[in-house]
């Protein structure tokens, strides 16, 4: 068999056999790689930090012809602290269940913004949902989405209230909008823009009004299951 090396974070598991353990890997290299770690589940495994959700490491790994066969595994962080705090291990969570769901093939970009949001989590003292509400802002704008404009995206006109139409994935002006339009808030539309034009490591920095934060999450929540027919998983 083959080996190669992969930088990935591992996305969950399932127990198999006595001590095995089935690992989802997003990798930089390859994308959602499935793989075995055997007697992982043993006191003395070697590769026991290797099992865990969260884990980012460089694996060696043996291509099967069903599953790759891990054989060793660089820890660079498990972000162990995220599990300390009920809030970001729930945070955390609900991301890398967005990328389980839609991280098929190798996505360089998606993989860098994971990295920085675990990070992020978990280093940082940041105001639940800021961390969420960027990953997901970043996915769309990677889509193609470029929503946040000054104009409605239909008709062009200057916009005042604005409603955020879910079948075109654009904000529109009372005239465009339709059944599939859902308003927007002053505060919602602020939180957007400043959480669009802040990179992680200045989330820290922000402080949103009026509920903005969570009217934020909510939007961007049906943006997300419009275009994957994915759910969010839910944050407490």
């Amino acid at each position: 068999m083959s080996s190669c090396n992969l930088r990935g974070i591992v996305l969950g598991g399932t127990d198999v056999k006595e001590k095995d353990k089935l690992i989802r890997i997003f990798t930089l290299e390859k994308g959602i790689v499935l793989a075995t770690l055997r007697g992982v589940r043993g006191d003395r495994a070697k590769l026991k930090s290797a099992k865990e959700i969260f884990c980012f490491a460089e694996f060696v790994v043996e291509e099967g012809k069903n599953y790759c066969l891990v054989t060793s595994a660089n820890v660079i962080d498990n972000f162990y602290d995220i599990s300390k705090n009920i809030e970001k291990y729930y945070e955390a969570c609900a991301i890398i269940d967005i990328v389980d769901k839609i991280a098929v093939e190798p996505n360089p970009q998606l993989f860098i913004d994971l990295v920085k949001a675990l990070k992020t989590i978990c280093y940082e003292d940041i105001p639940k949902y800021y961390v969420i509400d960027k990953f997901l802002l970043n996915i769309f704008n990677s889509m193609g989405y470029k929503f946040l404009t000054n104009n409605c995206s239909s008709c062009g006109a200057k916009l005042g209230a604005k409603y955020f139409n879910l079948d075109i994935g654009e904000i529109v002006c009372p005239a465009c909008k339709n059944a599939l339009c859902v308003p927007i808030s002053e505060p919602c539309y602020s939180g957007l823009k400043i959480l669009n034009n802040c990179d992680y490591d200045k989330l820290v920095t922000v402080k949103l009004g009026g509920g903005g934060e969570i009217q934020v999450f909510n939007l961007l929540c049906k943006n997300y299951e419009w275009r994957t027919g994915y759910k969010v998983l839910n944050l407490i």
